[in-house]
């Protein structure tokens, strides 16, 4: 089995370091919309017509800054891991649907469709050992 635990050593440092860069550049991208007040929410929470929701777009505006701005920061912990992502998965098929109903373009809507594809899989795989959900909720005592 020694050729198995070499195949896998890393996986979690792997985790750890995807968690670090996508919860960084999730809040560097978030934070002017968090930042960006009620006027960049209503603009951004607009894009909800798309799905047929047109009622309170400054809410899902400052619920999309805030997943992505606290979401990326929680990502990068590994604190409450599934559910930043799967606020961070909901945000990213909103995008793609703006984008393709703007008539971006592969270019214009890729970005979004891919980050969703990563925040999904690791909705699957979870945080790894380096993260503060497995220190605070370590898996003797999950309940799932």
């Amino acid at each position: 089995m020694p050729l198995l635990e070499n195949r896998y050593r890393y996986a979690d440092l792997g985790l750890l370091l995807l968690r670090l860069g996508l919860g960084v550049m999730f809040v560097l991208h978030g934070y002017p919309k968090l930042m960006g007040g009620p006027e960049k929410w209503a603009a951004l929470g607009g894009e909800m017509r798309h799905l047929g929701i047109s009622l309170a777009p400054t809410f899902w505006g400052l619920l999309a800054a805030v997943a992505e701005t606290i979401g990326g920061q929680l990502l990068a912990l590994g604190l409450l891991f599934r559910w930043a992502c799967g606020a961070l998965l909901a945000t990213m098929l909103v995008a793609t649907v703006s984008h393709l109903a703007a008539g971006d373009g592969f270019s214009g809507y890729a970005h979004a469709v891919e980050s969703g594809i990563v925040f999904l899989g690791l909705l699957f795989i979870g945080p790894g050992k380096y993260s503060v959900d497995q220190q605070v909720f370590p898996p003797s005592r999950r309940r799932y």
